[in-house]
Order: C-alpha cells, then sequence, then structure tokens
C-alpha cells in the first residue's frame, strides 16, 4: 500500500491518477512529479516497488506544499484579507461570493436556502 503525506493511494489506478488523490496535486503537477522522480506515468500504484515510492515521498515532502500545510495556508491567506479588511475579506466575513459574481439571483451555494419573505401577522 503507497501512503504519501498521510493519503492512502488507490491502488487500481494509475500513479498520475493516484497522485491526485493528495490535496493540492492535480494531474499536472503529478506529471510533473513523475517526471522528475523518473517514475512511468501509465505505471499502477500496486506495481510499485519500494524505491519508487520512497523517491515520491521525498519529492513531496520535501518540494511541494500539500495537505494540511496547503490547508493552513488558504486558510491563514483567507484570514489576513479579513483582517485587513479588504474587498475580498469583507464579501468571506458576509459569506458572499468573493470573485464577482451576481447575487441578485444565483448565490445560492455560497448565501444559502432562501429565507422565506412572508412573515405571520399577530
Amino acid at each position: 500500500m503507497a501512503r504519501i503525506a498521510g493519503v492512502n493511494l488507490p491502488l487500481a489506478k494509475r500513479v498520475e491518477i493516484g497522485l491526485t488523490y493528495i490535496f493540492g496535486i492535480g494531474r499536472v503537477k503529478s506529471r510533473e512529479i513523475l517526471e522528475k522522480v523518473k517514475v512511468d506515468l501509465n505505471k499502477k500504484v500496486k506495481d510499485l516497488n519500494a524505491d519508487e515510492v520512497a523517491r515520491i515521498r521525498k519529492y513531496i515532502e520535501t518540494d511541494e506544499v500539500v495537505e494540511g500545510d496547503l490547508r493552513k495556508r488558504i486558510n491563514q491567506d483567507i484570514k489576513r484579507l479579513m483582517d485587513i479588511n479588504s474587498h475580498r475579506g469583507r464579501r468571506h466575513k458576509m459569506g458572499l461570493p468573493v470573485r464577482g459574481q451576481r447575487t441578485k439571483t444565483n448565490a445560492r451555494t455560497r448565501k444559502g436556502p432562501k429565507g422565506s419573505m412572508i412573515k405571520k401577522k399577530r
């Protein structure tokens, strides 16, 4: 079983796809990593020997920011935006779309379920 950066890679998949299960590694970065450590892209994860797994693990630990460290960095960036009270930070605080989307309609994912406009009379 290949365990890299705290993630168990699926054994039946190709290494190129298996590495994308690690948060912060996509298809392009996966290919770059495998080219640098000289591992065949089309090899299955279960067919990797211990030396290849060790080379991949060492490269990811030393040269890439993944999983917990990356999540922490992203949260710190968002917190910094909120602390300096930038436009994006204020949008994060209010729970509204941050990247310029319209909010008159179509912001339900970010704003939450639609509230009822009709109120009971007493």
